[in-house]
């Protein structure tokens, strides 16, 4: 069975392949030959490392935990991938993303390649002492690939600054002498991280849809008169001029982030009326207190709260609804900020929401992507709107090696110049043709690798 991945990439290259200005010295047999040799090569790993941590707890007993490091693309630069903590964790997920990130930095023209790690734990269940023994155990047992020339990971779902701290020590200990830096990023500031690393997903995020909205919209308006029989003009035309609603899930780092962004936008007329979490989705019709459930969240384990005392307690004005409630909330713009798989063939039907935002990696299933796409719903893709916390991460990578370190102005200016030159490479055409974004972001990622596999004499 395909992976939604493999289908991504394999539709890209079918539309390269008719592309005769595409590599034009590839032509009949040996064409065909060369993108069957791509297929090949961005459609599997080139290493999976699997292993089994042995952790001791602190009540006496032994486990072992499942843990990954995908490897699946260097030639951009070292493997470069987040290292999840959670419990749905799994081989194939890993892979998956592990290929996204080669897509991702390929399409932003990030010099890294493509990793990815996972344990399969709940964190919420371990110590901090057993935490602390598990990240270094995962240092350990996969030392031999990882490293600031080989592959550097970074935080992902369930992680963060602390980890990595934890995780670049062991790696000191085990390389003593060597440079170890940049072995990992997301680290805490003192610790060599970079100012506005933490923040840098959720503001990229959010900036994606409002670059979208406000500036190119704004100065682009011939190409849109041009192509406005092109449905993803119509919907953003129509959507343009009025206040826009949204609804975020998940309220960890990417969506508190992303929300307070918007919240204080100054460039649209934005009201978030809907936020979610793993237990709670919390609406108001009116508009809700962003700054209030980010002071609540940060003072209480980064839960969202979950009763009607409690909030009245902290002047929060909000009905209290099943989590799940969020994604059929009936607004223009849905923000997904959680895991995998949030819209799928069970509810893509109920989705009103115009505009989505990819916080998260993959939250749209394949047969959902393609039945709202082709209602004309607008996907800002993973590929595209996440890709703040990898520029940032290649930052502090570059800080690291230069140990001299940039502002947190400058960290925001050099991650939206990034992501302002990607939109204004892959938006024209997006508008132009008749491909949903996600596609004409992977044509450009793939073109982009398919090319310099070529150079390096890599089809043969």
């Amino acid at each position: 069975m395909t992976s939604k991945m493999e289908n991504i990439i394999r539709h890209s290259l079918d539309a390269l392949m008719d592309d005769d200005s595409f590599l034009p010295n590839l032509k009949d047999k040996t064409r065909e030959k060369a993108f069957h040799s791509l297929l090949s090569i961005l459609s599997t790993p080139n290493h999976v490392h699997k292993s089994f941590l042995r952790i001791s707890l602190e009540n006496g007993s032994v486990i072992r935990i499942p843990a990954f490091r995908v490897q699946h693309n260097d030639t951009l630069g070292p493997y470069k991938g987040g290292i999840r903590f959670h419990q749905t964790v799994n081989e194939d997920e890993v892979v998956n993303l592990a290929k996204l990130m080669t897509l991702k930095n390929a399409l932003h023209d990030v010099p890294f390649g493509g990793g990815k790690g996972g344990v399969v734990i709940n964190p919420r269940n371990f110590s901090e002492k057993e935490l602390h023994l598990i990240c270094e155990k995962y240092v350990r047992y996969f030392a031999d690939c990882l490293g600031p020339e080989k592959d550097i990971p970074a935080p992902d779902v369930g992680t963060g600054e602390r980890e990595m701290d934890w995780m670049m020590a062991e790696y000191k200990s085990i390389h003593p002498g060597e440079t170890y830096r940049g072995s990992f990023t997301g680290k805490s500031i003192m610790n060599g991280g970079s100012l506005g690393r933490r923040e840098a997903t959720g503001k990229g995020v959010y900036f994606s849809f409002r670059y979208l909205f406000h500036n190119f919209l704004q100065e682009n308006k011939a190409l849109l008169d041009a192509n406005r029989d092109n449905k993803y003009v119509q919907t953003a035309l129509k959507l343009k001029e009025q206040p826009l609603t949204l609804a975020i899930q998940g309220f960890g780092n990417v969506g508190s982030v992303a929300a307070a962004e918007a919240y204080k936008c100054q460039y649209l007329k934005n009201k978030i009326i809907a936020v979610s979490d793993h237990n709670v989705c919390l609406y108001n019709a009116d508009g809700l207190d962003i700054p209030a459930l980010i002071k609540y969240t940060t003072e209480h384990n980064r839960d969202l709260p979950t009763d009607e005392t409690v909030l009245a307690g902290h002047n929060i004005k909000a009905t209290i609804q099943n989590r799940d409630a969020l994604l059929t909330t009936n607004v223009d713009v849905l923000i997904l900020a959680a895991l995998e798989d949030q819209i799928h063939e069970n509810n893509f039907t109920e989705i009103k929401a115009q505009v989505i935002v990819e916080g998260a990696n993959s939250p749209v299933s394949e047969k959902a992507d393609k039945y709202l796409s082709d209602k004309g719903v607008l996907i800002i893709p993973d590929i595209l709107a996440n890709a703040g916390g990898v520029i940032v991460s290649y930052l502090e990578w570059l800080q690291g090696r230069e140990t001299q370190f940039y502002s947190e102005e400058e960290v925001y200016s050099l991650l939206f110049d990034k992501m302002k030159s990607t939109f204004n490479t892959v938006l024209p055409q997006f508008f132009s043709d008749p491909f949903p974004l996600r596609q004409n972001c992977y044509i450009h990622a793939v073109m982009k690798l398919s090319s310099i596999l070529y150079r390096q004499g890599k089809l043969y």
